[in-house]
C-alpha cells in the first residue's frame, strides 16, 4: 500500500528515530543501512538501492509517495516503542 506524506513530515520521522533505528531496521529487513537512508531522502545509490520513492516538487519539500510503507511502519513503531518505556 502507497503512503503520501510531505517531504520535511518524512525526513522530521527520521530525525526522531533513536539512535541505531536506522541499523535495526536494515537488519530486520535485511537490507544495507544505506538502503534505509535513501527510504528517508538520501540518495547515495552506490551503497544502497532505491526504495520506490518518488517526490513532487511543493511546499513543505515537496509530496512524496512512498509505494511500500513497510520501512515507514517500522520507524513509526520504533517511536511508539520509545514513548511507551
Amino acid at each position: 500500500m502507497s503512503k503520501t506524506i510531505s517531504f520535511n513530515d518524512l525526513r522530521r520521522l527520521k530525525d526522531s528515530l533513536p539512535d541505531g533505528a536506522i541499523r535495526r531496521i536494515a537488519d530486520e529487513l535485511n537490507v544495507s543501512d544505506q538502503t534505509v537512508r535513501n527510504y528517508f531522502g538520501g540518495v547515495n545509490y552506490q551503497f544502497g538501492t532505491n526504495v520506490g520513492m518518488h517526490i513532487e516538487p511543493g511546499p513543505d519539500g515537496g509530496i512524496v509517495v512512498l509505494d511500500d510503507t513497510v520501512i515507514f511502519d517500522m520507524a513509526v513503531r520504533i517511536l511508539e516503542e520509545e514513548a511507551n518505556n
